[in-house]
């Protein structure tokens, strides 16, 4: 019985990991025009990636180190309710 909770633990493991990882590409889909920098010139992918940024030099003249989708936008000012 033991072993079977293993088993079934390390696949919701599993899948959590694959879904994380499959919203982390999707959120990297930026177009080259939107792209808000987050590194600097010559900064490398390990580097760019450990920030928190997505990676792709494929694309001259725009930022190869950008902040995801869902940071790209800066954000909104909260309404006082004073």
């Amino acid at each position: 019985m033991e072993s079977k909770a293993i088993c079934v633990l390390a696949m919701v493991v599993a899948l959590a990991l694959s879904t994380l990882a499959q919203g982390r590409d999707e959120s990297c889909t930026v177009a080259p025009r939107e792209r808000a920098n987050c590194g600097y010139s010559g900064i490398t992918p390990a580097v760019c990636k450990a920030k928190g940024c997505c990676f792709d030099n494929t694309v001259s003249g725009v930022p190869w180190c950008f902040r995801p989708m869902s940071t790209n936008k800066a954000p909104e000012e909260e309404e006082c309710l004073f």
